[in-house]
């Protein structure tokens, strides 16, 4: 399965004013709509969160972690409590963060709930939408501290990332699970809403983070 990423407004992460290095928030909020046309209903992360530490990360680059935090799935968002790390990484980002450089929060998942892809294939339109962006089930990979305005584009894949550090997210020369749907649907003379509303998104996405 892909490693996915979405960004939410971080009106409610908060930093400790004291040396502790401590930081909480929302790292994901369920039932609302993102501009990538996903919706993440509660209890996503039922069976998906590990009862010990996550490594808090930086831009989602698993070599730059900074700090730890744990996970608490409520009844209407995914709440993270940790603190930096003491290295100079650390606290850097904490600064970042405080000045509101860097203080946006991105969630790195991996979806449970989707069936195979050739099943997903199969379905009809109204039923492919309703399963691709509906996320009921998803496993916690991290959670990272990103820098400003990223929130502009929920869902991004940040693709300066990905092709830096691509091995460590899909094994080389493995399709995605929208390149396998938009393979099957061009194969079965298939020009569906759903393959050019995610290829629009996907270039809409890359222009405003001139990534490419």
């Amino acid at each position: 399965m892909d490693l996915e990423f979405r960004v939410f407004e971080t009106h409610d992460f908060r930093v400790g004013e004291d040396q502790d290095g401590t930081f909480d928030g929302v790292a994901c909020q369920y039932g609302k709509k993102d501009s990538y046309g996903t919706t993440f209903h509660p209890g996503v992360f039922r069976r998906g969160i590990d009862k010990g530490s996550y490594a808090y990360l930086f831009m989602h680059n698993p070599l730059d972690p900074i700090g730890t935090f744990r996970a608490d799935e409520q009844s209407n968002l995914l709440h993270i409590a940790g603190a930096y790390d003491g290295t100079q990484a650390g606290r850097d980002k904490r600064a970042m963060a405080r000045s509101g450089s860097a203080r946006e929060l991105s969630v790195g998942f991996i979806r449970t709930d989707l069936p195979p892809w050739e099943k997903l294939a199969e379905m009809g339109d109204e039923d492919r939408t309703d399963v691709l962006d509906n996320i009921r089930s998803a496993r916690l990979v991290e959670v990272s501290q990103i820098t400003a305005r990223m929130a502009a584009v929920p869902g991004s894949k940040l693709k300066t990332v990905r092709s830096a550090l691509g091995a460590f997210y899909t094994e080389a020369g493995e399709p995605t699970l929208a390149e396998r749907l938009a393979d099957y649907d061009r194969a079965h003379g298939r020009d569906t809403e759903i393959l050019n509303k995610r290829m629009e998104e996907r270039r809409r996405r890359a222009a405003l983070l001139r990534l490419v």
